[in-house]
């Protein structure tokens, strides 16, 4: 990455200046969002990529501002064209963007302080987050101590840059005791995330997700996976797509488990504290919903028109 797109305008990555008295720096008031764009292998010609769902990721920015009563600096149009530009100044396909609103008027003020909102587009090469073989064989999990805050103090429909705190502490532990991800738990003990992915599992034909009513983020990518699910539903063999808490010795039992979200895809879980899941690899409906859901973002299988977003006329 060379280029970001900051306040309106394209310019080198050093001369992308934040000051070390931000206020988000301090008390972590911004909001983000991770988008995603793909080569196409679509025929037709309609680009040489496309970003995935665009739209509904800047709207999701658009109200992670409002819950935080951000003003929005710059209208959705602009913002979008942002995106294209700086995977274009970059000269990527395959890229992964990261457009953050934060606050910032180099002065350190207190907690009611109220500074200007600043935005910036940055695009990086990214590629499988949990890796190429935890996208094709899974990935070993563990159950955090950390905890997925209460729908009481903690705004779970926002992408908020002070909450993924507790997050960062579970993927660094998981880490750090050698497995691939963290799994975390809402107050109630029902297992409902993973540090920046939706959960899903599958047990006796029947595809669980949390609902989008509990503590999660009702991710973009868990959207597009049950789209797909109930429209696959007769070809994955499944009687039923519930939205329902899950237990944490349910998903020990689970016969599938796998993670979704825009860095993670369409990953499966293979291993949940010790406990092998299924064959101890990708499930079937696991891995037919992975296959359907590259379909869709490398435009070789049916999609809303509106989720393809063509650019890379300039990307050589």
């Amino acid at each position: 990455m060379t280029t970001i797109w900051f306040d309106g305008q394209l310019m080198p990555l050093e001369e992308a200046r934040v000051s070390v008295l931000a206020h988000t720096l301090h008390y972590g008031v911004g909001v983000f969002e991770g988008i995603r764009s793909y080569a196409s292998h679509d025929p037709s010609g309609d680009g040489a990529a496309a970003i995935f769902r665009l739209g509904d990721h800047l709207r999701r920015l658009e109200d992670s501002a409002k819950i935080c009563a951000l003003p929005v600096p710059y209208p959705r149009e602009v913002l979008a064209k942002a995106c294209v530009d700086v995977l274009e100044a970059n000269g990527l396909k395959d890229g992964y963007l990261r457009p953050v609103f934060w606050q910032d008027d180099a002065t350190l003020g207190g907690l009611g302080s109220m500074p200007p909102v600043h935005a910036a587009v940055a695009a990086q090469a990214w590629g499988a987050y949990l890796g190429e073989d935890g996208l094709r064989q899974g990935i070993r999990c563990r159950v955090s101590a950390y905890r997925r805050g209460g729908l009481g103090g903690f705004m779970s429909r926002a992408k908020i840059n002070g909450q993924y705190v507790a997050s960062t502490l579970a993927k660094r532990e998981a880490l750090a005791l050698g497995f691939d991800e963290a799994l975390l738990m809402d107050d109630h003990g029902h297992v409902c995330e993973g540090t920046g992915e939706n959960l899903f599992m599958v047990r006796d034909r029947v595809l669980v997700t949390p609902p989008a009513s509990s503590a999660i983020l009702p991710g973009i990518t868990r959207d597009t996976v049950l789209r797909l699910a109930y429209r696959m539903r007769e070809d994955l063999g499944l009687i039923e797509i519930v939205e329902d808490s899950i237990a944490r010795d349910t998903l020990m039992v689970a016969d599938e488990v796998f993670l979704t979200g825009t860095a993670a895809e369409v990953t499966p879980v293979r291993e949940v504290d010790g406990r092998t899941i299924g064959a101890g690899r990708a499930g079937p409906v696991t891995a037919k919903l992975q296959d359907a859901f590259f379909g869709v973002v490398r435009g070789t299988a049916e999609a809303p028109k509106a989720w393809r977003t063509p650019f890379g006329a300039l990307v050589p």
